[in-house]
């Protein structure tokens, strides 16, 4: 059986398992992030924030502050502000140390617990990593997971969250089993939800132009039960899995691998139009 695709398409990941997925940690998730799955990662950390609204402590949470529902574009471009600015530059770099400072002066002033930290923190790892898995190009590869692990869990170190499970593995099933024991409905999270589905629009590729009406399709039935999102018709469902589908086959067989990074001049922010400055960065 002949496979048709472009003969440089696997460069970066045969270069990627050369590397020591610990140590080389950012490396590997930067190359992961910036070059080989960047519609996807982007699509995952805005899936990563709508999910922990099913957690009802830090759905109450986040409705409280007014951030999400009042400033939802701004309080969008402040996440991803930081966290790009961690991918692009790495967590030892000046900017990637001024981020994590930046991100626990915010959470500082709330009371948020150790467990709804530690969620939070997985949901940059699972839920990105399984899109990629559902709908990526390819699949990623054992050194891509486990560097994004690596990755999250020293993130997680200096921002003071404990009991960081030892292992790729045992996060999974921490995370997993958190959900299955915390998901539950709320008025705040299906307020939240209602803000923020216009976000979606604000994604490159084949989903912006049908933002809202697919982003029902884009959730499972646990986190549609606890956002309270109906569920979405079969044309939906399948007008998305069509459209994600033919992507993946098109960037697999047919694209070349890409050549400059995404986003090379740092994260476009459409409510910072006049460029933002890392330590400021979020609510005064």
């Amino acid at each position: 059986m002949i496979v048709i695709h472009h003969p440089r398409r696997f460069d970066r990941l045969t270069r990627i398992r050369t590397l020591d997925p610990v140590r080389d940690c950012h490396d590997i998730y930067r190359t992961t992030a910036l070059y080989e799955f960047p519609f996807d990662i982007r699509m995952g950390l805005l899936l990563a924030f709508w999910r922990t609204f099913a957690v009802p402590s830090v759905a109450e949470l986040l409705l409280s502050t007014g951030e999400t529902t009042h400033r939802t574009k701004r309080r969008a471009d402040d996440t991803g502000i930081l966290m790009y600015t961690l991918i692009h530059h790495g967590l030892d770099h000046p900017l990637g140390r001024a981020a994590t400072r930046r991100i626990n002066q915010l959470h500082r002033r709330y009371t948020i617990s150790n467990d709804d930290h530690l969620y939070i923190l997985g949901t940059f790892i699972f839920v990105g990593a399984r899109w990629i898995d559902q709908h990526g190009w390819r699949p990623l590869c054992c050194h891509e997971r486990t560097a994004m692990y690596h990755f999250y869990a020293e993130l997680g170190r200096r921002m003071n969250i404990h009991h960081i499970p030892p292992t790729l593995q045992h996060y999974a099933d921490w995370y997993d089993r958190f959900e299955s024991e915390r998901f539950a409905f709320t008025p705040a999270a299906a307020q939240l939800m209602t803000a923020t589905k216009g976000l979606l629009a604000n994604l490159p590729g084949p989903l912006g132009p049908l933002s809202e009406r697919l982003a029902d399709a884009l959730i499972d039935t646990p986190m549609r039960n606890a956002v309270g999102l109906a569920t979405p018709p079969l044309w939906a469902r399948a007008l998305l899995t069509g459209a994600l589908t033919g992507r993946a086959a098109l960037l697999r067989h047919l694209a070349p691998p890409r050549k400059t990074q995404h986003q090379p001049d740092g994260f476009q922010a459409k409510t910072y139009p006049n460029g933002y400055d890392i330590t400021t960065v979020g609510p005064t």
